[in-house]
């Protein structure tokens, strides 16, 4: 039996737990809700194995976790209504497979520009507001 690698996503501890809530499973990835909302409805979308790099992945995998990113997008386009979503994939400091999908709206943060990856001040807010989101994004997936 192989030890998990020390991920956040892969090991589903408390540090993967105070940067977001799960929404739902996809097809090759999971879906989560950034408790950092300065953008309303940020989500990622971490593929379910520990792979750094997209060109890692075999073809049918790649084409499993665009379509969860596509189909992530969409129900945030759906439930919110964000002009524009911006798509991050950085990895740099935490080797593992996710997009950051962040809505943006014409007169909210970063209209025009990259979103700030963490926001200071942090936009947190209350879980009964954390459900609401989700059980929209839900409702839309």
């Amino acid at each position: 039996m192989s030890e998990l690698p020390d991920c956040q996503y892969c090991r589903q501890d408390q540090r993967l737990h105070d940067l977001m809530i799960e929404i739902a499973p996809l097809s090759a990835s999971t879906l989560y809700l950034f408790k950092e909302q300065t953008y309303r409805g940020r989500c990622v979308v971490a593929y379910r194995a520990h792979v750094n790099e997209l060109f890692e992945l075999p073809s049918t995998e790649r084409d499993l976790f665009m379509a969860d990113v596509a189909r992530a997008a969409q129900a945030m386009k759906t439930a919110f209504g964000p002009a524009k979503i911006n798509y991050g994939a950085y990895s740099d400091k935490l080797p593992h497979l996710h997009f950051h999908l962040v809505p943006k709206y014409p007169d909210g943060p970063s209209w025009g520009t990259t979103f700030e990856m963490m926001p200071n001040p942090k936009k947190l807010l209350a879980d009964a507001d954390y459900a609401e989101l989700i059980t929209a994004i839900k409702r839309a997936l």
